[in-house]
């Protein structure tokens, strides 16, 4: 099964900056219950494209300071990362579909 990376400052140039694959990056929060609802989503999606693209999560509980740094208003945000450049953003739930549709355009299928 596909896993998704826990993002924070620490890793965050390293595991999605750097990055050689395209990184789908989830900011949710425990309380978040949209969020929740895509954490499987997500899930499955890892699973699908393990070793084409990287799947992180950030707490922006746990990392307030980045939420801010990248102008994360409102959560569920899922940012699509392309050789270290934010190329897309994702606000608010989304059926598994349109999530796939834009993993697909980034990891040149």
């Amino acid at each position: 099964m596909g896993k998704t990376k826990t993002i924070e400052w620490k890793n965050f140039e390293s595991e999605v900056l750097k990055s050689e694959k395209p990184v789908l990056v989830d900011f949710w929060a425990e309380w978040c219950k949209p969020c929740k609802a895509v954490a499987p989503v997500l899930d499955q999606l890892a699973a699908e494209y393990k070793g084409k693209v990287i799947f992180g999560k950030v707490d922006v509980e746990s990392n307030p300071q980045m939420a801010s740094y990248l102008g994360i208003r409102s959560i569920p945000t899922m940012i699509f990362f392309s050789k270290g450049e934010e190329q897309e953003r994702l606000v608010g739930s989304f059926p598994k579909s349109h999530i796939q549709k834009r993993i697909d355009h980034y990891a040149g299928k």
